[in-house]
C-alpha cells in the first residue's frame, strides 16, 4: 500500500511541471499588464497573452491531473494511457452532469437565485449548494477540483495496466492492446460517476469541515504543516500534505476579479494575476519554506564546512556551493538535506523538522507575504512591488543561518557526525584530474543507467522505473538483489537511499529525470 501511495505522490510532479511555467508566466504578464494604461499596444497585447495562458492553466487543473497521472502511473503504452485519461475524464464529467440533469439539476437550477426562490433554501444553504457546482471544459457538473483529475488518472491507470495488453477476437482484433482500455473506460465511467454523484456531497462537507479546521487553528496549523511537509519527505509521502493545501479546498476558497480559486498557490496566482489586490494571503503554507531554503540550509552547510578537516574543506566546498545554490535558487533541497539525514537522523529530525515547522510560525506572525519560496520564482514580484510584505525577511533568513549553523556545528561535534570531510577515508570527495572528469562525464552520461541497472539486480528484477523531482523509484521482484548503499552513493553518485518493501528511491536530484529516461532507454521501455 505503501508503495502505491508513493507511486501517486510521484505521479503527482507531472503535473505540477506545468504550474510551475504557469507561476511564471502569471507574474511576469500579470506584472506589466497590470502596470500598463495602453491596453491597444503590441506590448500589452503580447504580457496579456502570457498572463492567458498561465491563466489557462490555473482554470483548468483537473484535466492536467487526469492526463499526467494516466501517463505517470501507466507502466508501458503511456501515450495511450494520457489519452485514455482525457477521454475518461471527459465522460466522468458528462456523465454527472447528466445524472444531475435527471435529478433536475442543472447550471441555472443549480443558481443561488434559484435555489432561494424556486427550492425555499436559505441564503447560507443555497449558496453551500451552489458550490458544490461548477464547469471543466465547459462541462456543467461537480466542482471537485483537482480532486477529480486524481480520481480520473488513478483508475485510468489501474484499467490500463491491467488491460493494454487484452486480446479482442479475430474479428474484433483492431481494438485489441491499448485500443481495448478506451473502449474498457467507457462502460466503467459509468458506474464511477454513479457512486461519485452520490458520494461526493458527504465528501465536499467533510473537505470544508478540514478547511474550517487548518484556518481556523492559525498558526499552530502552520507549524504542523511545516512539520509534516518536511518530516515525511525520506518516506516521499510529502506531497500528500502539500498537495491538497496547496491546489485544492482544503487550503481555502477565495473569488478573486470573480473567478473562484481553491487551493493557497491558485489563490495567490490568482492575486497576482488581478490588478485590484494589494497583497498576497499570509496564512500561505509556503512563506516559511523562505527562511529554510535561504538560510538554514545554507548554515547547516556552512556547519559542515566548518566541521570538515582541514584537508577536507575545498573539497567539502565544491559539493556544499552548488547544493546550497540549488536550494535557495530553484528550491530542491534534498541533496543538503539527505547529506545530514543519512549520517545522523537526529539532525533531521530532532532538529531540521521542528526548526521546519517554527519557520512557517514566524512568517505568518511578521506578516510575510510575498509569492514564490525560490528565489527564481520570486523575480515577478519585482514586477508588483507594491503586492510584497516581506521586510521581516531581511532577519528572518540571517536568524535561521545563525541558528543552523550553530546548532549542526555543535551536534556535528557532540556526536562525531560523519558528514562530508569528517570520513575516516574520504574516497568520497576526491579530487579529480581533467582527464578523470571526461571520463566520469562520460560514464555518466553513457554508462550510469547500466550500472545502475546492474545495481538494481539486473533488467529481470525490475518491474517498474518512475521518477518525480529528485528520486529515483524503482518497484523490483526481490530488493535483496540490489546493491548496498555504499556503491549506490561511492560508485553510483547518489545521494541517498530509501529501501522498503519490494522496491527502492534512489535519491539523485535535479538530474534524476535525465538519468531515468536513460535507464527506460537501456530496458527498452516507453519513457
Amino acid at each position: 500500500m505503501r508503495d502505491k501511495v508513493q507511486a501517486l505522490a510521484g505521479g503527482m510532479m507531472v503535473s505540477i511541471i506545468v504550474l510551475v511555467i504557469a507561476g511564471i508566466f502569471i507574474g511576469v504578464g500579470a506584472g506589466v499588464v497590470n502596470q500598463m494604461s495602453a491596453t491597444d499596444s503590441v506590448i500589452w497585447a503580447l504580457f496579456k497573452l502570457m498572463l492567458d495562458l498561465g491563466l489557462m492553466v490555473m482554470r483548468n487543473l483537473p484535466p492536467f491531473f487526469a492526463i499526467g497521472l494516466a501517463f505517470a502511473l501507466a507502466k508501458s503504452e503511456k501515450g495511450w494511457a494520457a489519452f485514455t485519461g482525457f477521454t475518461m475524464f471527459m465522460c466522468f464529467n458528462v456523465a454527472i452532469g447528466s445524472i444531475a440533469a435527471f435529478h433536475g439539476w442543472t447550471q441555472e437550477t443549480t443558481s443561488v437565485a434559484s435555489l432561494m426562490n424556486d427550492a425555499g433554501y436559505d441564503k447560507v444553504a443555497a449558496q453551500n449548494f451552489n458550490s458544490l457546482w461548477g464547469e471543466s471544459l465547459g462541462i456543467f457538473a461537480y466542482n471537485m477540483g483537482i480532486f477529480s483529475g486524481i480520481l480520473v488518472g488513478c483508475i485510468t491507470a489501474w484499467i490500463h495496466n491491467r488491460y493494454y495488453k487484452f486480446e479482442m477476437p479475430a474479428l474484433l482484433s483492431f481494438f485489441s492492446g491499448p485500443r481495448a482500455v478506451v473502449i474498457f473506460a467507457y462502460f466503467a465511467i459509468m458506474p464511477i460517476a454513479l457512486f461519485v454523484y452520490y458520494a461526493w456531497p458527504p465528501i465536499a462537507g467533510a473537505l470544508q469541515s478540514i478547511t474550517t479546521l487548518i484556518t481556523s487553528s492559525g498558526i499552530f496549523g502552520s507549524f504542523l504543516f511545516g512539520v509534516f511537509d518536511k518530516g515525511l519527505l525520506p518516506f516521499g509521502l510529502h506531497h500528500l500534505i502539500a498537495f491538497p493545501i496547496e491546489y485544492t479546498r482544503v487550503g481555502g476558497v477565495m473569488e478573486i476579479d470573480g473567478v473562484v480559486y481553491e487551493g493557497v498557490r491558485n489563490i495567490m496566482n490568482g492575486q497576482m494575476s488581478s490588478p485590484e489586490a494589494t497583497s498576497y494571503i499570509t496564512h500561505n503554507f509556503t512563506s516559511g519554506r523562505i527562511p529554510i531554503q535561504i538560510g538554514g540550509l545554507t548554515g547547516a552547510a556552512y556547519a559542515m564546512y566548518v566541521t570538515a578537516k582541514t584537508a577536507n574543506r575545498k573539497k567539502v566546498a565544491a559539493i556544499m556551493v552548488p547544493a546550497v545554490f540549488t536550494a535557495a535558487v530553484i528550491g530542491i533541497t534534498e541533496p543538503l538535506e539527505y547529506t545530514f539525514l543519512f549520517v545522523q537522523p537526529f539532525l533531521f529530525f530532532a532538529v531540521h523538522v521542528p526548526l521546519n515547522g517554527l519557520a512557517y510560525v514566524i512568517t505568518e506572525m511578521m506578516g510575510v507575504s510575498i509569492h514564490g519560496n525560490q528565489l527564481l520564482f520570486m523575480v515577478p514580484n519585482l514586477l508588483q512591488p507594491e503586492k510584497v510584505h516581506a521586510w521581516a525577511l531581511l532577519w528572518i533568513i540571517p536568524l535561521y543561518f545563525a541558528i543552523y549553523f550553530y546548532t549542526f556545528k555543535f551536534f556535528i561535534l557532540k556526536f562525531d557526525s560523519k558528514t562530508p570531510g569528517r570520513e575516516e577515508e574520504d574516497g568520497d570527495i576526491a579530487l579529480y584530474s581533467k582527464e578523470d572528469f571526461k571520463k566520469k562525464k562520460e560514464q555518466t552520461s553513457k554508462g550510469l543507467p547500466v550500472e545502475i541497472i546492474k545495481a538494481l539486480g539486473g533488467a529481470d528484477n525490475i518491474e517498474n522505473v518512475t521518477n518525480c523531482a529528485t528520486r529515483l523509484r524503482v518497484s523490483l521482484h526481490d530488493e535483496s538483489l540490489t546493491a548496498s548503499d555504499k556503491v549506490w552513493k561511492q560508485q553510483l553518485n547518489a545521494i541517498g537511499v530509501v529501501r522498503m518493501n519490494k522496491g527502492i528511491q534512489v535519491i539523485y536530484g535535479a538530474n534524476v529525470i535525465t538519468i531515468a529516461s536513460g535507464i527506460k532507454e537501456a530496458l527498452g521501455v516507453d519513457s
